[in-house]
């Protein structure tokens, strides 16, 4: 599958969920920024779609990165969702541009819900609606040192000396 045939909009993922439903495949969601693709992203993409069998990426819009994070994002919406659909264990890129992904994770309803273990399960979005339902909430542990806000701060500290 292209990469670009990954990035969904809701109305092409409601289709797509039933399909892997039907095959009984197990849905994993996570969401995020995802601005500058590192070793971090990789290492915990990796393992949330080890927990199933399809992973459904909810990705901030750039209007909801720069709520969020003041002057970001570094790379547009498009740029990130190819980037990241081009990953082999990532099957579905859905941009969300809510202030939570409560209602992307309403829509999929996945089996589990994946966070890095910098989240406490109880401060998870939309962990009272899987866990509901009969689903898991989960965190995977992280790669120590590998952030964006690193990265970045790295740069302008090597260019601004």
């Amino acid at each position: 599958m292209w990469s670009k045939d990954k990035i969904l909009g809701t109305e092409a993922l409601l289709p797509q969920l039933e399909q892997w439903r039907a095959a009984g495949r197990k849905i994993v969601f996570t969401n995020g920024c995802f601005d500058l693709l590192h070793l971090g992203h990789v290492d915990y993409l990796e393992k949330a779609r080890s927990l199933g069998d399809v992973l459904v990426l909810g990705l901030n819009t750039d209007a909801s990165v720069s709520r969020l994070k003041p002057g970001r994002p570094l790379q547009d919406e498009v740029s990130r969702a190819r980037i990241l659909a081009s990953l082999l264990f990532v099957d579905a890129v859905v941009l969300f541009d809510e202030p939570t992904p409560l209602e992307l994770i309403t829509l999929v309803q996945p089996d589990i819900l994946v966070k890095g273990d910098d989240y406490a399960v109880s401060g998870i979005v939309g962990h009272e609606l899987v866990l509901a339902n009969g689903g898991q909430v989960l965190t995977v542990p992280l790669v120590q040192g590998y952030s964006t806000t690193r990265i970045v701060e790295r740069i302008r500290a090597q260019f601004h000396s």
